[in-house]
């Protein structure tokens, strides 16, 4: 079991959490974890590179003159890549890098990505997390108070706008609901932030799982 203390937004401990490591997979699987993170990596990379090959441009495919007797260079049709305004020779095409991972599979990765931030002290809770209004400066006092000086991830229960204005001109900060953690966001930040409706949430749909 992992004992887990819940802060509340001053940084003073008001409670306890024991997480099972079996909720999680038991164990840090690093191959699995490793293949969601190459996989996050190839499907956030856009692919823009393009030219026209030959069959793509736009001209007569007939040859321009006869091949002897004329005393030009010996020619094919307007658009080989030879000619201004023909296909380029080797023509690179947009190409799909994206790589898919079962549901299953995504979902092991991310309980791996947790438990290895909660072996390494890396995951902190608050009571909770809400705002009255958009406020940057209440939203950095907080991430002083539990000592959060690198990038973090922080993971609410639902969506919360407030929540959201507050972060967003922090650098290195970024708020999802805790429905679209994965293992590729978790492992590009130092820290986990969880509310507590959170992380109850993310345990108990890990169990239910299991």
């Amino acid at each position: 079991m992992i004992d887990l203390a819940i802060y509340d937004i001053n940084g003073k401990e008001v409670d306890k959490l024991q997480i099972d490591e079996d909720a999680l997979g038991g164990r840090v699987r690093h191959s699995l974890l490793k293949q969601a993170i190459v996989a996050s990596h190839a499907n956030k990379y856009v692919r823009t590179a393009s030219t026209k090959g030959r069959g793509e441009v736009v001209g007569s495919t007939h040859k321009l003159f006869r091949q002897k007797g004329t005393g030009n260079a010996r020619v094919g049709n307007a658009r080989t890549g030879k000619r201004v305004g023909g296909g380029v020779t080797f023509a690179k095409s947009v190409r799909d890098s994206r790589q898919d991972m079962p549901k299953r599979q995504r979902r092991l990765a991310c309980d791996s990505a947790v438990l290895a931030k909660l072996l390494s002290n890396d995951v902190l809770v608050v009571d909770q997390i809400s705002f009255d209004q958009p406020k940057t400066r209440d939203f950095a006092s907080m991430l002083g108070n539990l000592n959060i000086d690198r990038s973090c991830i922080v993971a609410i229960g639902g969506y919360d706008l407030n929540v959201y204005k507050s972060a967003r001109n922090i650098p290195k900060i970024r708020v999802m609901p805790v429905s679209e953690l994965n293992a590729g966001d978790i492992c590009r930040h130092r820290k986990m932030l969880f509310s507590k409706d959170a992380i109850v949430s993310y345990l108990e749909k890990a169990k239910a799982v299991k």
